[in-house]
């Protein structure tokens, strides 16, 4: 699940490496976006080793306006969302967002050519799914889906499918399991937990060292 995970959100932030069929504002919004990342993920400035933190940062700020992490946090904490304050949910979101963007930065980074195939793209009012095929370079054909929803004339990612399996829906599973079994704060402290240690490892990266 990890690597298909890993594989979706390499193709989420490298979809203009594709030619698009069927293109409409989904598509068109999530490609502009994408090119931005490309733009870094190609800058020789930008591939030196003492670059890293400032190329991760550049590809999670574009990052941030392709995916609603508030809407992909809300999904994954299902019914457990409604019982969280206002204040909760701004923590949670921050640190479900952070621990994706943090797994998945060196993914990302070694994005090197992989093609995208855009499949079909529908809209159902507010609602969309892109439809696409990540093409490795040994030819292997990978369906990810986008599903995006439109707030304020934006177009936003907020769970990828990757061969019919849901991001948000794996999250979901484990956070209501760590819940039901020791709690909310539990969560929370484990999300905590796992960030300082990704921090750890990008300041041992950015340094040369292994962590």
């Amino acid at each position: 699940m990890r690597g298909l995970v890993a594989a979706g959100l390499i193709a989420a932030l490298t979809l203009a490496a594709g030619s698009a069929a069927q293109a409409g504002p989904p598509t068109d919004q999530l490609k502009t976006t994408i090119d931005r990342v490309l733009t870094i993920l190609q800058d020789p400035a930008l591939r030196t080793p003492g670059k890293v933190d400032e190329r991760r940062q550049k590809i999670r700020a574009t990052a941030n306006e392709v995916f609603d992490w508030q809407e992909t946090g809300r999904r994954a904490l299902a019914r457990h969302w409604q019982a969280r304050s206002p204040k909760e949910r701004e923590e949670f979101s921050a640190l479900f967002a952070d621990l994706l963007e943090r797994s998945y930065a060196g993914k990302i980074e070694a994005y090197s050519g992989e093609k995208i195939l855009y499949e079909q793209e529908s809209v159902d009012g507010d609602q969309a799914t892109v439809r696409t095929k990540l093409v490795t370079k040994s030819g292997t054909q990978i369906p990810i889906d986008y599903r995006m929803q439109k707030a304020d004339d934006r177009w936003r990612v907020y769970d990828v499918l990757i061969e019919n399996v849901s991001l948000v829906g794996n999250y979901r599973s484990q956070f209501n399991r760590i819940i039901q079994q020791t709690g909310y704060a539990d969560l929370i402290q484990r999300l905590k937990t796992k960030q300082e240690e990704l921090q750890f490892e990008e300041g041992a990266a950015a340094k040369g060292k292994k962590p």
